[in-house]
């Protein structure tokens, strides 16, 4: 089995952490939001109520008398540009007596309701909008850190709501400053009976307790969010393992098993690996295991038949090589094929597509003074076609060894072979007989490819013989007879359509004109050198493309010398 780089468990284990880490952090941070939301509303709820339960407790006459009382003393010092310290004396002695006339009264109702409810701090101040200061009128603080009444300070940012809208509440907002830490502030404007508004009462109280509590209450929900994502993680981790890689790596395990056990020679019936295996999760987990059965079962069969075929294949291949065999016996295959004959030079081949043919060529004597040649081809090609070549070449021989003509013998062949034809096969001929002491030529053409005929000392034409219908196309059809001569140094060269129609790579046929120039281009030769070079030719021409038809020839050469009579002189 092939060494993974980076496993699945290792790969879902990885995605399963990153997503639970990433969902953990998306809890943390939407439920530490909400629960600091959640207090922060409650304790600016708080402040201010707080704030405005002081604003309506205070006596609103007695606070817009020390408010006026507090202003124009206020504004004294903020003018006062001298550091004397007589005038500073003087400025302590106003204030003590600002003290002394009713302050304790207002500074008791502020301090009751900070002291109920326990916040930092509780005053009233009034906010200059010219200068934006804020001046403190009373404060409910008794210690050295309170602030007296008549100081001032710049306006908190915050504050900027009552500059521009003095009768509204001043939102609770929570800061944190240097010397009281967290503070969660808010403010609720005192009205006087005309709704003109004398101060505002404003409320601090410490935040500090409530931001620890949000740090700790962050700090364990992520420590317990951590638990429960690696809990979780390791659970879904060994799931995944159980329900997808543990089943798939047994899948992987057995396919490679049966490959090294197929590869080792085992027949398809033998094994069944996947046979052994118990996969039931109910998903497509499943559905892959079963196709993966169906498959070694199909595989199985598959060999099974690959085998059968393969056996029969090469029964028939076998069979085929006897058959080709028996056809290539049954033409003419010694050459030269009558050495005692001077007179003449013949030769002929065929070249089946397949391993048999439908193509066939024969020569044989009638007599002493008749040659009988024959070329055919049978429509179709392997078996069949050469089922019906043996019938007609035999057919054709016969009824020549009778004693008959061309014309007539392609009459009772037709006839012949048009009896119980079911397959409908038909077949080309050209058949001749050749009076070797006088040269003439008497010849039938059922169908087939024009002859060609060199004159000596001329050229190869083509002689557009009186074509007739095919052979088993139709019974009781009339064959014209015609006859040529041949004279000392002609060749006549008679061939089947797999000459002219090889076809190259690109589907262009070899034709009829490029045959010509390749028998002129031996022209000279012997006819076993001129059929030789017209294969080349067309062998040079086809190239690598698949042979697409039967390719025969046959030639026929009658030597060099004077007929006298019955006789001919050859010679030397």
């Amino acid at each position: 089995m092939k060494k993974v780089r980076c496993s699945l468990s290792r790969k879902l284990a990885i995605m399963i952490l990153l997503f639970a880490f990433l969902l953990a952090a998306a809890a943390a941070c939407v439920s530490y939001y909400i629960f600091s939301k959640t207090v922060d509303d409650y304790y600016g709820n708080i402040t201010m109520n707080l704030a405005q339960t002081a604003a309506a407790m205070v006596d609103k006459d007695l606070t817009k008398y020390y408010t006026e009382a507090v202003k124009e003393l206020y504004l004294e010092n903020l003018t006062s540009e001298s550091d004397d310290e007589a005038e500073r004396e003087a400025y302590l002695a106003k204030y003590d007596a600002l003290q002394e006339e009713g302050y304790q009264q207002l500074f008791g109702n502020l301090f009751r309701v900070r002291k109920a409810n326990a916040v930092l701090s509780l005053y009233i101040v009034y906010i200059d909008q010219q200068t934006e200061t804020c001046v403190c009128i009373v404060g409910a603080d008794a210690s050295e850190r309170a602030s007296f009444a008549g100081t001032w300070d710049i306006v908190y940012e915050q504050y900027c709501e009552a500059l521009s809208h003095p009768e509204e509440e001043t939102t609770a907002y929570i800061t944190k400053t240097e010397e009281f830490g967290w503070l969660c502030t808010a403010g609720a404007p005192i009205l006087d009976e005309d709704g003109t508004v004398i101060a505002h009462a404003m409320v601090d109280i410490s935040m500090d307790k409530v931001i620890r509590a949000r740090y700790a209450y962050l700090f364990k929900l992520i420590f317990l969010l951590i638990i429960l994502t690696v809990i979780l993680t390791y659970l879904a981790i060994r799931w995944m393992n159980k329900a997808v890689v543990k089943p798939i790596d047994n899948l992987t395990f057995s396919a490679t098993q049966y490959v090294q056990e197929k590869s080792e020679g085992h027949q398809g019936g033998e094994i069944s690996v996947f046979d052994k295996l118990q996969i039931s999760t109910g998903d497509e987990i499943e559905n892959l295991f079963c196709a993966f059965r169906q498959m070694e079962q199909d595989i199985n069969r598959y060999i099974e038949d690959i085998t059968f075929v393969t056996a029969e294949k090469e029964r028939i291949g076998a069979e085929l090589n006897v058959a080709t065999q028996i056809q290539a016996d049954m033409l003419p295959g010694i050459f030269p094929a009558f050495p005692e004959r001077k007179e003449f030079d013949i030769f002929a081949s065929m070249n089946p597509a397949k391993e048999v043919g439908g193509d066939f060529y024969d020569f044989f004597l009638v007599d002493e003074d008749h040659l009988a040649l024959v070329i055919a081809d049978v429509s179709g090609k392997g078996v069949p076609a050469a089922l019906f070549m043996v019938i007609t070449k035999t057919l054709i021989k016969n009824q020549m060894l009778m004693g008959g003509s061309p014309g007539a013998v392609l009459e009772a062949v037709n006839n012949q072979l048009c009896e119980n034809n079911e397959a409908e096969m038909f077949v080309t001929v050209w058949l001749a007989v050749y009076e070797i002491s006088t040269g003439k030529v008497t010849a039938a053409n059922a169908g087939h490819e024009y002859p060609a005929i060199r004159r000596a000392g001329g050229s190869f034409e083509l002689f557009k013989d009186p074509h007739g219908f095919v052979l088993a196309g139709m019974e009781n059809v009339r064959y014209k007879e015609y006859e040529m001569e041949l004279h000392a140094g002609d060749t006549l060269f008679v061939y089947t359509d797999g000459v002219p129609e090889a076809t190259d790579a690109g589907n262009t046929l070899f034709g009829t004109e490029r045959m010509l120039e390749a028998l002129n281009g031996k022209c000279d030769t012997d006819p076993k050198k001129l059929i030789e070079g017209v294969k080349n030719e067309i062998d040079g021409f086809v190239g690598e493309a698949m042979q697409f038809d039967d390719i025969t020839m046959l030639s026929l050469q009658v030597a060099m010398g004077i007929c006298v009579g019955k006789d001919m002189e050859v010679q030397a």
